[in-house]
């Protein structure tokens, strides 16, 4: 077991690769680690939280790298968008084909030193993963993609379309920086998406079990639920409390299931997750994927957390809030419905349905989040099927590729709006579960940094030749 450092030695092993040791080297995915290394520490150094205005210095640094690789002041631009930044860098090719959009963010969610057991804005090795906030979601993906055009400029590569870089800056709140992006960038052949997809391993052996692209994501939305009522002295409690009232009515949301939906992408994904999944669950996802009605097959792919969200329509209380003092009686109550709307669901119908399972005319619902933005799915093009299928068969033969929906967000929601196709090839392959992302001890197998230097090389090579 290799004990816990920092990786300080990062920087010394780029210095190494800079001066001429190892330059033979210098166009393969190894001989570009120790410079990705480098980038990426300190990349997660940089505190790109929300509200502390950090992103647009993380945009400068990674600019300057590639300005200091040759690309021209005017192929790479920082977009200010409120307090945070968008960062665009164009790779020319011969201008023959619609531009190849490749997107990924720079912020990342909040973390506590007090609630981690290693620093999370220090970039830390230890038996075999990188921890820090940002490695899995997704510095260490932004960082291969810099490096990635860069390789292409020290190699002279030509190709038939240009390649433009769009790292938003508020992926994990607003999205305001890549509505902007979207607005700007929308005349493209297709767009790739290093935030999504992604290679799945066994948890028990780590063998590689299959690969998915994302193809298709859920529609977004949250709906305050509130009730109010007369209050009084908390030494005369009746009947009329806004706190009970709301509890009752979060038990009914928490009961209720929509029904199971499915599509082309889904099936297929249930269809070869079911092949690599032991027991019930395999069954019953094999079970589904051929006959989509069979409720027993629903019923246990819905008990399954992992999984429920690539069937139904879910919404969950995420927040609460109530009462004004601790001795009265409240004179309202709230709480937050976090809705994940299967593709093809309205809005307004899934309102309607909690307006029907909560069955409280006093009760107000009113969706609170920015207007969602409904996306259908990408159509799946051969090419990027085939460029992506035969990266992941370079290094894991014969491994399934197969089409997937996100049961969260991505800014490629904003592209698939503006009739952008895209697809989200993030090149890891993790366990279950096993990179924290969002959560404490973020972390990612050291492996992936390497193995996605060459993937997205050889992916882009195919794709815009």
């Amino acid at each position: 077991m290799r004990a816990s450092r920092a990786l300080g030695s990062a920087a010394a092993a780029s210095l190494v690769f800079c001066t001429g040791i190892g330059l033979a080297r210098a166009d393969t995915a190894t001989g570009t680690l120790p410079e990705t290394m480098a980038m990426l520490k300190h990349a997660v150094s940089i505190r790109t939280v929300d509200g502390e205005r950090q992103v647009p210095i993380l945009a400068a640094y990674l600019a300057g790298k590639l300005k200091a690789a040759g690309f021209a002041d005017g192929d790479v631009e920082i977009i200010p968008v409120d307090d945070t930044a968008a960062l665009v860098a164009r790779y020319r090719g011969t201008g023959e084909g619609k531009p190849i959009l490749l997107s990924g963010h720079m912020d990342v969610v909040a973390a506590k030193r007090e609630d981690w057991t290693r620093d999370p804005f220090t970039l830390v090795e230890e038996n075999g993963y990188l921890y820090g906030r940002g490695v899995a979601d997704m510095k260490a993906a932004a960082v291969v993609l810099v490096e990635t055009l860069i390789r292409f400029k020290r190699e002279g590569f030509k190709p038939r379309h240009d390649l433009i870089l769009l790292l938003s800056g508020d992926e994990e709140t607003a999205m305001a920086s890549t509505i902007e992006l979207a607005k700007r960038y929308h005349d493209a052949e297709f767009l790739l998406n290093a935030d999504a997809g992604g290679g799945t391993l066994d948890p028990a052996t780590g063998k590689p079990l299959l690969y998915q692209i994302q193809a298709a994501e859920k529609t977004y939305a949250d709906f305050q639920i509130a009730l109010t009522s007369p209050g009084g002295h908390s030494s005369e409690p009746n009947a009329d409390n806004a706190i009970y009232r709301l509890a009752r009515i979060i038990d009914r949301v928490a009961a209720h299931q929509f029904p199971p939906e499915s599509n082309e992408i889904t099936l297929a994904s249930l269809r070869a997750l079911g092949a690599h999944t032991p027991g019930p669950l395999g069954a019953a996802m094999t079970r589904f994927a051929t006959h989509p009605d069979d409720a027993a097959a629903a019923a246990t792919i819905s008990a399954d957390p992992a999984y429920v969200g690539q069937i139904r329509t879910t919404c969950v209380a995420t927040m609460l809030n109530g009462g004004h003092a601790v001795n009265a009686l409240p004179q309202s109550a709230s709480v937050n419905i976090n809705c994940r709307i299967f593709p093809g669901t309205s809005v307004d119908s899934v309102r309607d349905t909690l307006v029907k399972v909560i069955d409280d005319k006093s009760a107000s619902v009113t969706r609170v989040s920015t207007s969602p933005v409904p996306n259908a799915a990408s159509p799946l093009r051969p090419d990027v099927i085939a460029a992506v299928t035969a990266a992941v068969h370079q290094r894991f033969p014969g491994v399934d590729v197969v089409p997937s929906m996100s049961a969260g967000a991505t800014d490629s929601k904003h592209f698939r709006a503006a009739g952008v196709p895209s697809y989200g090839i993030d090149a890891a392959f993790t366990k279950p579960d096993d990179t924290f992302a969002h959560g404490l001890n973020e972390r990612l197998p050291a492996s992936e940094v390497e193995a996605g230097l060459e993937f997205w090389h050889r992916v882009l090579m195919q794709l815009a030749k």
